[in-house]
């Protein structure tokens, strides 16, 4: 998705006027619609093999770039000075992608999950730019890049059909593509159509026209992706929280939810408001900004791996990697590292959220872990009840999104999912609470601008009038 485009209005895609709430009835019975649900179904198909193969192809470099080149070297994890490196590359290759091809690199992460629809003019450079941040290390997840891919191959498809003369048609066929290339990256299909419905912002009975095509599509992309990964052996990575131990919601969980979300979610908001100052800057000294950010996210890792003597990988790309060795074993985390890891991996998730192109979900999720590891041992809470707060959290205040924030730690948590929920729902409020507050707090706080001079032309008068 782009992020120029903006929210749509709620009722529909921007630029179409959607059916008036009577007429449900009669769109569900439509041969039209039913043409629809085919189209989403079939598109489903194609989109979900050149989604596999994009994240097969990042993650196959990806490990070549910081695992098999480096024990090439004889090194048994990347040097420090080898992570500075390729991240301030990195800096340099996005910057340049961002301000030499069409669309600007596609949409900053720092923006959440919204944003318009990807054009397929823009496609090529919202990919580059997201693979190359992905592949050397950027602090950001898959997500964004695979939503637009779905995106924008729907468009190109739909531009050739009669459903190019639909607005409307053409957005629902985008949400369904989109749903279908993220369909098994969160680890269920499911939370794909949530997602679809928060940020594509439908509203009233005009949600369930849009779920029925993501709902089909994502089915189909979630059947792809895993019949794909069983016949060619490529394991393609998804978010998944694996070693959770049993537990149930007491009373101790319920007097430390609200504090912990609201902690949880103060720091991810700051996370994300760096990214948006970060983003900002890099509006009009985009190489210079990219590669200066690329270049601290890098000496993050750096200090966190000379510090401790643990892998910076740590610290880089999303935490997929890292997140089941740090559920299924916490006590073999140190705090000292816990803090080093959340405070590093915090500062270099906010630069990269406004410099480089990817996702912001997968990072929020794992540093939102991080903060439940950490609290996990406070009296009366647990370590699941902590990572399920933390990651729900963390999730809501930058992706704005919580419902979709609560599907997916749902989802994530496995057979203890429906234990939490109680406290997943309750931390999502919280969460969503406090971030726009402290929205609401920093737009009170920004400076006014100075009222004009006496006979000075008010802001949007024209010139000649002097």
């Amino acid at each position: 998705m782009t992020e120029s485009s903006g929210t749509p209005a709620a009722g529909g895609p921007p630029g179409t006027t959607p059916a008036p709430p009577s007429d449900l009835t009669g769109v569900l019975r439509s041969r039209g619609y039913h043409a629809l649900l085919l189209a989403a179904a079939l598109i489903g198909l194609p989109i979900a093999v050149v989604a596999f193969g994009f994240l097969a192809a990042v993650t196959a470099t990806q490990k070549w770039l910081w695992q098999s080149l480096p024990t090439s070297f004889g090194w048994d994890q990347p040097k420090w000075w080898y992570v500075v490196l390729v991240l301030t590359l990195a800096g340099v290759l996005v910057g340049l992608v961002v301000v030499g091809l069409p669309g600007r690199g596609g949409h900053i992460p720092a923006g959440g999950m919204g944003g318009g629809l990807t054009q397929p003019i823009d496609l090529g450079g919202a990919l580059l730019a997201a693979a190359l941040a992905l592949v050397m290390g950027a602090v950001i997840g898959p997500e964004a890049p695979l939503i637009a891919l779905g995106g924008g191959l729907a468009i190109l498809a739909a531009n050739r059909t009669r459903l190019r003369d639909s607005g409307q048609g053409v957005a629902l066929i985008a949400a369904a593509g989109s749903a279908a290339a993220i369909a098994t990256i969160f680890g269920n299909p499911l939370v794909a159509v949530v997602l679809m419905l928060e940020v594509v912002g439908f509203a009233g009975s005009q949600v369930l026209l849009v779920v029925l095509p993501a709902m089909v599509s994502s089915g189909i992309g979630a059947l792809i992706f895993t019949g794909m990964g069983n016949w060619t052996g490529i394991k393609v990575p998804s978010l998944a929280v694996p070693g959770l131990p049993a537990a149930t919601v007491v009373g101790g969980d319920l007097l430390w939810v609200i504090p912990l979300a609201v902690l949880a979610a103060v720091g991810a908001a700051l996370c994300r408001r760096l990214g948006l100052w970060v983003a900002h800057r890099a509006e009009t000294n985009t190489v210079l900004v990219t590669t200066g950010a690329g270049l601290l996210v890098g000496a993050c890792g750096a200090a966190y791996t000379l510090i401790t003597g643990r892998t910076a990988l740590d610290v880089l790309q999303s935490g997929q990697g890292a997140l089941p060795a740090l559920v299924s074993s916490p006590a073999s985390w140190s705090i000292a590292t816990l803090v080093l890891l959340l405070a590093f991996k915090g500062v270099a998730y906010g630069l990269s959220l406004g410099s480089f192109r990817g996702g912001p979900t997968f990072p929020a999720v794992f540093l939102g872990a991080v903060i439940g590891v950490l609290v996990g041992p406070l009296p009366g809470l647990g370590t699941t009840a902590g990572i399920a707060i933390g990651m729900t959290a963390a999730t809501t205040a930058v992706l704005r999104l919580p419902v979709t924030s609560s599907v997916l730690v749902v989802l994530l948590l496995g057979p203890q999912g429906s234990s939490q929920l109680p406290i997943i729902l309750v931390a999502a409020v919280a969460a969503m609470v406090t971030a726009v507050a402290l929205d609401g707090r920093r737009e009170r706080g920004a400076p006014r601008p100075a009222a004009p001079a006496p006979g000075a032309p008010s802001p949007g008068e024209h010139e000649s009038n002097t």
